[in-house]
């Protein structure tokens, strides 16, 4: 299911909804996949969400924990560790996984992000079942920013064009990895 589109709201099933006239930024991004055996779940999403391996992604990374380190804020540590890490990732609240805590965990969402001196950030990854067919399901990525300060609002200035080549790609990937693993497996 090839279909992707982008919106300037917070679905309504959302855990992030009930706090939607709190946020500065909002977007999200929306593909559609089968999921027939109904094994996709909160958790299978949120692994799948870290998993993925984008050399863009992670040169950007890179260069943001170089930089904003400069400006004492948090960064996402070494990655050395990080498929160790990933295999014990159960996506609960209150884990950490580089710079995302689990904030919120349903059984078809996860809330992922961070608060920091310049802005608090959310990710919601939320699953849905389509109506009209039982089989096809929707994962939504939303990403929610508060600024907290002058310098919160510049430093996004800057990120947000990434940020909006990123999770689309992240999203794609993540439909792909379960399509993949669905070939593989049945």
């Amino acid at each position: 299911m090839k279909s992707n589109s982008q919106a300037y709201r917070i679905p309504d099933k959302s855990i992030l909804k009930k706090d939607s006239e709190s946020f500065d930024y909002i977007d999200s991004y929306q593909r559609f996949f089968l999921d027939k055996e109904g094994m996709i779940d909160s958790t299978k999403i949120g692994v799948l969400f870290f998993s993925g391996k984008s050399k863009v992604a992670d040169a950007l990374f890179a260069i943001r924990n170089k930089v904003v380190g400069l400006f004492g804020l948090k960064s996402s540590g070494q990655p050395s560790d990080r498929q160790q890490r990933l295999d014990k990732f159960t996506c609960e609240p209150g884990q950490q996984l580089g710079l995302f805590k689990v904030f919120e965990k349903t059984e078809n969402e996860v809330v992922l992000g961070e608060d920091d001196k310049h802005l608090n950030f959310r990710v919601s990854l939320l699953l849905d079942r389509l109506l009209d067919d039982t089989a096809k399901r929707s994962l939504t990525i939303t990403t929610t920013v508060k600024f907290n300060n002058l310098f919160g609002r510049v430093y996004f200035l800057f990120v947000r064009p990434f940020h909006q080549l990123i999770v689309p790609a992240m999203l794609k990937g993540i439909i792909k990895r379960i399509e993949n693993e669905k070939t593989t497996t049945g």
